[in-house]
């Protein structure tokens, strides 16, 4: 079974806020054993728009990425970056 991955691309707009979503967003990804493939790290747009923080995390299949995002203990960190951040997140199933 092929593994998926959520891609976000991020603008954040309060660091100090941003460490509490990430501290909340940890008990969800433990739960449904997310790995970390990207964080944030250095990165240049080639083409096209972005935002300037990415992110991508590894889950073991679709539906796993799926029931992650929709649990009660992501929806908790959601509503902490709601507030102070703008970005596009995607599930995607890989190859």
């Amino acid at each position: 079974m092929p593994k998926a991955y959520w891609i976000a691309h991020v603008d954040v707009e309060d660091q100090v806020a941003y460490e509490e979503y990430k501290s909340a967003n940890a008990v969800a990804f433990a739960k449904f054993g997310a790995k970390f493939i990207i964080r944030g790290g250095k990165q240049i747009i080639c083409e096209g728009k972005s935002r300037t923080r990415t992110v991508v995390l590894e889950f073991q299949d679709y539906d796993t990425a799926l029931a992650c995002y929709n649990s009660p203990e992501y929806k908790k960190a959601l509503a902490i970056r709601k507030d102070i951040s703008i970005g596009e997140l995607v599930i995607v199933e890989g190859v």
